[in-house]
């Protein structure tokens, strides 16, 4: 291993050498000789770039996992739409896999989807919408005061409960926020039955669906979702 002396410029015998002093306490860095006030800015200048570096090793560790996270979770999904799993296999999502391939998967129009269950079969949606957007992604053309009130991003939530067993399942959304406003109840299910199903008629709300796969049915916790086959 080589020496640190090996490292050390050569100087010539004449030159006097002087130790070096390094305290955080008094913000010193220089030889003791010639230790010059201008050279106290040096550690501040150091922490800062350090602090810099460590901002962004923390976002590069956060998009390797959720990256990992995606590539897990769309592995499981994989396994499960192969048909090779055995009947009564289980498949655990954690809620970091589950959100970072919604993330991935979300259609344009919507940001920064997040998923949490607080409690058994109710599960709450988060995201940034911009409805205009997901209507001409869809293909679809809003007219001119449809777009006054449809573009622009809104944060959104929507609270669901899922229910299934023996292939089927059945979400009824209970309430849903947008902008802060607080939209449930009778109104609620008047947008669902005269906007939400006109426009996606696809849509299985507070009706059963077939979940298809082999599923039998999804276990739905605070801890994470299980996928059950048959």
């Amino acid at each position: 291993m080589m020496g640190i002396s090996e490292f050390m410029p050569q100087m010539s015998e004449s030159k006097a050498v002087y130790p070096v002093v390094f305290s955080t306490g008094r913000e010193l860095f220089g030889d003791i000789a010639g230790n010059r006030r201008g050279l106290r800015r040096v550690p501040t200048t150091v922490n800062r770039s350090i602090g810099a570096t460590s901002i962004f090793l923390i976002a590069a560790s956060l998009a390797v996992a959720g990256y990992s996270d995606y590539a897990t979770a769309k592995e499981k999904f994989d396994r499960i739409e192969s048909g090779k799993l055995r009947s009564g296999s289980r498949v655990v999502l954690s809620f970091g896999e589950l959100n970072a391939w919604v993330a991935r998967e979300a259609p344009a129009g919507v940001r920064n989807p997040r998923v949490q269950v607080p409690a058994r079969e109710i599960a709450i949606g988060n995201a940034l919408i911009d409805f205009g957007k997901l209507e001409r992604n869809a293909g679809r053309r809003p007219g001119w005061l449809m777009s006054k009130l449809l573009d622009g991003e809104r944060p959104v939530s929507v609270t669901a409960r899922i229910r299934s067993a023996g292939g089927q399942a059945t979400v009824d959304i209970q309430k849903v926020e947008i902008s802060g406003i607080t939209i449930d109840g009778r109104t609620l299910d008047f947008l669902i039955e005269n906007f939400l199903m006109p426009m996606y008629p696809s849509a299985a709300i507070s009706r059963p669906f077939e979940m298809g796969h082999r599923i039998d049915r999804l276990d739905v916790a605070p801890a994470a979702v299980a996928v059950v086959l048959k």
